[in-house]
């Protein structure tokens, strides 16, 4: 997990704001997880093969400013953040009821 997580820190504005996957690694909850990118948007997932879990929260920017925070798994606006701390102290605060390092292999294998 160590080596994807230093790539997407390595990232560059292209990929994705680069101030947005450091509080996400700061919370070592979700450091474990497998960390993606696409989009823009960090995506958090519990397994490291497709297809990747969704029942983490996401921060998505808004054009407005802050953070909406959302689970895909069943479209739950978890909250909303003004800095994207806050949006990862949320989604930190929210993952799934016995949430561990991600698995190696497929939601299939949780």
């Amino acid at each position: 997990m160590a080596a994807e997580w230093q790539a997407v820190l390595a990232y560059g504005a292209d990929r994705i704001d680069p101030v947005v996957p450091r509080p996400a690694y700061a919370h070592a909850p979700l450091r474990e997880l497998f960390p993606m990118v696409s989009h823009g948007v960090l995506y958090l997932s519990r397994c490291t093969r497709y297809p990747w879990t969704h029942d983490v929260g996401t921060a998505f920017p808004q054009v407005s400013g802050g953070y909406r925070v959302r689970r895909q798994s069943d479209n739950t606006l978890l909250g909303e953040g003004e800095t994207v701390e806050e949006a990862y102290d949320l989604i930190a605060a929210t993952l799934p009821e016995g949430c561990g390092p991600a698995v190696d292999g497929t939601p299939e294998d949780l």
